[in-house]
């Protein structure tokens, strides 16, 4: 196998136990770092040391990954102007955390004769939030829910 030194210098191809006891003489492990490659390829160094840094690498990396959940806010064809307000104000808040918005519309009983309504609702809720986000799924009617989804139009910035 080739062999890499903990300096970054090449040692050579030598076998197994010549190169365990290269790595023994300095204190240090020996890693399998292509054994793919022809021959395979081992580096001496602290394992220990290169777990913590490799880690510590994915985690700063995870810190920098911005998530993007799906908020939900549910409205009927019967609603009032104030509580229309108030959804409002939740969905214009989770657009400028950065969040997705499903605004799902519920019709129940003889309500599902007065569909335009609904429809009318949307259009409204959606110019309301044509500011911060813009329609990524335009309003559809599945069965007894009328549904679309808002995207932020920029992420806030950490």
């Amino acid at each position: 196998m080739r062999v890499v030194g903990s300096d970054g210098e090449t040692l050579g191809v030598m076998s197994l136990d010549a190169a365990l006891n290269a790595a023994y003489d300095e204190g240090l492990d020996l890693v399998l770092m292509a054994p793919q490659a022809v021959p395979p390829v081992c580096r001496i160094m602290d394992y220990g040391k290169y777990r913590f840094e490799r880690d510590k690498k994915e985690k700063e990396a995870k810190k920098k990954q911005q998530t993007i959940e799906l908020k939900e806010i549910q409205l009927s064809c019967r609603i009032d102007t104030h509580d229309f307000e108030t959804k409002l104000r939740h969905a214009r808040k989770f657009l400028t955390d950065g969040n997705k918005v499903r605004v799902v519309m519920r019709f129940k009983g003889r309500e599902m004769s007065h569909v335009s309504i609904g429809q009318e609702i949307m259009k409204k809720f959606e110019e309301s939030c044509n500011d911060l986000g813009n329609v990524d799924k335009a309003p559809v009617l599945d069965g007894r829910f009328m549904s679309m989804v808002i995207t932020p139009l920029k992420f806030k910035s950490n």
